[in-house]
């Protein structure tokens, strides 16, 4: 099918050449795409949990499969989206008509998570698992095209790295924000069921709004360069059969490689994200109010660290920043088994030595994707950005809330105490402490010397990506 016409308005595509420097208003807005989606995902993995078991009142086990259903949904939605974001034409382009009719819903169901409007295990299981799939619906429409537009946006290899620095500049600085503004909100507010609505609510409004910022701030650079005959335009899509396109996405080793290291990264960071709370409140027996500085010392340094390491990156390659910050962060990580109780200033220390490599994990993985799909290009002739990031999202998904499924049921196992809202902190048994221990060092230990090890043997290298470039180009150059 041909592609609309594309509104009048554009730029002149000529003046869009693909080797033309990205604007610093354009990659503003893009990193501006990943504010709301990372305030929405920073409340969940810190405190979803936590509200589930010790607000709400739910089993660890029923808390953990909430997520769980939440995300086994996405094992259906998020490759279709993918494909069908691939696939869309409109005056808008393939991927802006998802991100705006998807905003709304996006924000509305976001807001329901945080409500207790009855009680009971079962009847609030039900509740929250269709509230998660409603969310998780919307999450996807939006942050799945967005995450596409990086590769319609540049070729160049290091300006990729600069753009995504941009986005997680804003993905951290959401979180930090949230984190900020609980933190405001648990000193306010007295009641610890009003607390989370409250949030939910602001944080709903707030996640909705940069979405409209992104769309409109970056329209220009990414229509004009898919109008047709831009150098830089897409290469003509075949419609394949799902099972096709999915074999081709699975047989670029490359992509095994960065799936890989992104989980093992990914599972690292969020794992002990939800296990942050459980650990500063009932093994470091500090109050749920201190809980932020500690979660404010990993976001912050890893805010900072951010464009540090891109830096380093453009000097150094993208395998050798991941080695440094994967190695001063699995130290930290498992540092924290070892903590006892007293040792409240070591834990801000490792906090702040873990931020420096969870600034990598942000950063690192999702730079090597735009590469990959260049690799795709080459060898089949097609951009199918909608499949590889729905995937990756898919994948990371999925593993996530299976590891989270295995923490809540052992807690569930270990005989952790569940409480709701107004009750008083119980003293966990010795067993549900040694869990929280253990899911909160060794467990991410493993996880983050595993991605290192899938790094190293990452092929695509500047080196070799430039070769692909400039053989995607001869291409162009010859084609009729």
């Amino acid at each position: 099918m041909d592609p609309s016409p594309l509104p009048s308005s554009l730029p002149d595509p000529a003046d869009r050449s693909p080797q033309s420097p990205l604007g610093f208003a354009t990659k503003l807005a893009f990193g501006a795409g990943d504010l709301g989606t990372a305030i929405t995902a920073n409340l969940q993995v810190f405190f979803l949990m936590y509200f589930l078991t010790s607000v709400a009142g739910l089993n660890p086990t029923l808390a953990g499969s909430v997520l769980l259903v939440g995300k086994m949904w996405d094992a259906i939605n998020d490759p279709i989206v993918g494909i069908l974001s691939d696939r869309t034409r409109s005056p808008w382009g393939r991927r802006y008509p998802w991100m705006l009719w998807g905003s709304l819903p996006f924000g509305l169901s976001f807001f329901l998570l945080w409500l207790v409007p009855f009680q009971g295990d079962w009847a609030l299981f039900a509740y929250y698992s269709l509230v998660a799939i409603v969310f998780n619906t919307a999450y996807t429409t939006v942050n799945l095209p967005y995450t596409a537009l990086t590769t319609e946006l540049t070729q160049d290899y290091d300006e990729r790295t600069s753009l995504n620095s941009f986005r997680f500049f804003f993905s951290i600085g959401g979180s930090i924000f949230s984190l900020i503004l609980a933190q405001i909100i648990f000193a306010q507010v007295q009641d610890q069921a009003l607390r989370y609505v409250i949030l939910g609510g602001v944080c709903a409004v707030l996640s909705v709004l940069p979405i409209y910022w992104c769309v409109w701030g970056t329209k220009g650079r990414t229509l004009a360069i898919g109008a047709p005959g831009h150098p830089a335009s897409t290469s003509a899509e075949v419609s394949l059969p799902i099972g096709q396109q999915l074999r081709i996405a699975f047989s670029n080793r490359p992509f095994l490689f960065v799936i890989g290291i992104y989980l093992c990264s990914w599972l690292g960071v969020q794992i002990t994200a939800t296990v942050i709370p459980y650990f500063v409140i009932y093994w470091m027996g500090m109050p749920e109010a201190q809980m932020t500085p500690v979660l404010l010392g990993v976001q912050g340094t890893a805010l900072i660290m951010l464009f540090v390491w891109s830096a380093v990156s453009q000097r150094v390659g993208k395998k050798a920043t991941y080695f440094m910050g994967m190695g001063l962060w699995i130290v930290a990580q498992g540092g924290l088994f070892f903590l006892q109780p007293d040792q409240v200033t070591e834990l801000y220390i490792l906090a702040v030595m873990a931020g420096v490599g969870v600034s990598t994990a942000y950063l690192i993985p999702w730079s090597m994707v735009p590469d990959v799909i260049d690799l795709d290009e080459l060898q089949t002739g097609q951009r199918r950005e909608g499949i590889f990031y729905g995937f990756m999202v898919l994948l990371q998904k999925l593993g996530l809330a299976a590891g989270l499924f295995l923490v809540g049921k052992a807690l569930d196992g270990a005989g952790f105490l569940t409480t709701t809202a107004g009750e008083a902190i119980p003293q966990q048994p010795d067993s549900a402490l040694m869990a929280i221990r253990v899911a909160i060092g060794p467990v991410p230990t493993l996880f983050l010397i595993l991605g290192l090890v899938l790094a190293y043997y990452y092929p695509i290298t500047r080196e070799v990506h430039g070769e692909i470039m400039l053989k995607l180009r001869e291409r162009k150059e010859n084609a009729p």
